[in-house]
């Protein structure tokens, strides 16, 4: 009997759970939800102009909109960190009251806002509103929180405490050099041993000096962006105007200076000695302040000159080639693309194995420099082990380029470029390899 009225009562408990499932899954999303109460429900976070930020360590910081963008006004003026201000006027406009804690507190000094930890104040619509942040939760979850003009103590989340703790350098623009990025047609790095001059033509880059050679478009657009987005690490100087302060900071003879052209407008920034581990001494020409960057920066800037160099010996591609020349112990095979069909055109005129000629291009486009050498005479070039010459993008452009071996080492050399480039050997032989499986 027992066992029947365990098995009874199992049963009606799982009618009642049944049941529940049925009725949850019936209800509305979002019923029974308590949905949060904003700080500040009227404020929208455009329409904030104005923002005093008193931080735990007691700086405070104003900034103010000024058209589309914001102004540091005090403590000095400056332009403001216009990201930095976005995500504290977004995080005002949308604040929310996690829970209250308290409705009428007899003394709020036991939750850190008597006085604040961190104060926030700004102007909407001509109306000035203060969000009073004290200590943590003892979990450490929440904050406490108050308004001046209510008594009750409520809670916020704890990651608002980072978005709100602003120090004036916090609030301030960091950005290094002031260009316009996508107006940028000339670059210059000058280092002590040497300077490399970069122009920029239609959408490629040449490298001018130390030799005229094409540039890695990746490599220049790295560098201008590392400009473009290293901030500042720190301000150690509002001004450094006379040869005594340059000196100190290594700046009155620089580690590197890079100079970045847009049109007729020029900006440059100086890098000077170590100011600690990974970050070194910097100036923008146009500012008399000192300040630190990164350390990576300056070793980008130091590196080798064929670390800007293409190190693709054709531009051309197995896809978009029409026409392949190759000349070798002298015979010379050519073959131009019909469609998606190769045919032998030179010595006669006959079908070829597609297959085989794809090939071949891909081992000749497939091939890098490892290096570059402006003493040709050594490379054996003066008498190619073979001469390819392409044409592609419907025959618009063409590309010539010889190969040699001298010794163990195997070069090869653009038509036009200076010097020559260094390759590995076993790419030269996949490259003869190829060839041969033509004949």
């Amino acid at each position: 009997m027992r066992g029947i009225r365990t098995f009874l009562v199992l049963l009606v408990l799982a009618a009642a759970l049944g049941g529940y499932v049925y009725y949850d899954s019936k209800r509305e999303p979002g019923e029974g939800a308590t949905k949060q109460e904003k700080v500040f429900a009227d404020v929208q976070s455009d329409k904030i102009d104005q923002v005093t930020v008193k931080a735990a360590s007691g700086e405070q910081t104003t900034v103010k909109k000024q058209g589309a963008g914001w102004q540091m006004t005090q403590p000095a003026a400056a332009a403001a960190d216009e990201a930095e201000i976005s995500g504290m006027t977004s995080n005002l406009a949308s604040l929310e009251v996690q829970r209250v804690v308290d409705e009428q507190p007899a003394a709020v000094k036991d939750y850190g806002l008597d006085p604040p930890r961190i104060e926030v104040s700004f102007t909407s619509g001509g109306k000035e509103r203060k969000l009073l942040l004290g200590q943590k939760t003892p979990t450490g979850s929440d904050l406490y929180a108050k308004v001046p003009d209510k008594p009750r103590v409520f809670l916020v989340a704890s990651y608002l405490e980072s978005m709100f703790n602003k120090s004036t350098f916090d609030l301030r623009d960091k950005t290094i050099l002031k260009v316009e990025r996508d107006k940028i047609d000339g670059m210059q790095i000058v280092l002590p041993d040497r300077t490399t001059t970069f122009v920029k033509q239609n959408s490629d880059w040449r490298l001018t000096t130390p030799v005229q050679a094409r540039a890695d478009f990746g490599a220049i657009e790295g560098i201008l962006g590392r400009l473009n987005a290293t901030p500042m690490k720190s301000i150690v100087a509002a001004e450094a105007g006379d040869a005594k302060a340059l000196q100190e900071y290594g700046l009155d003879k620089p580690s590197a200076t890079v100079h970045v052209n847009a049109g007729s407008s020029q900006a440059g920034l100086v890098l000077g000695k170590s100011a600690g581990e990974g970050v070194v001494y910097a100036r923008d020409l146009s500012r008399p302040m000192v300040f630190t960057v990164e350390q990576a920066l300056a070793d980008e800037l130091k590196k080798p000159v064929d670390d800007f160099r293409v190190k693709d010996l054709f531009d051309a591609r197995a896809f978009n080639t029409t026409r392949i020349e190759v000349a070798r112990g002298g015979q010379t095979l050519a073959f131009e693309k019909d469609k998606d069909a190769w045919k032998q055109v030179t010595p006669a005129a006959k079908a070829a194995d597609s297959a085989k000629v794809e090939a071949l291009l891909t081992a000749l486009t497939n091939t890098r420099a490892t290096g570059f050498t402006d003493k040709v005479a050594e490379t054996g070039l003066d008498k190619p082990e073979l001469t390819v010459t392409v044409k592609f993008e419907e025959g618009k452009k063409e590309e010539k380029v010889a190969f040699a071996k001298k010794g163990s080492d195997a070069f090869a050399r653009r038509e036009g470029d200076p010097g020559a480039a260094k390759i590995d050997a076993a790419s030269l032989d996949g490259i003869a390899k190829a060839f041969d499986a033509l004949k």
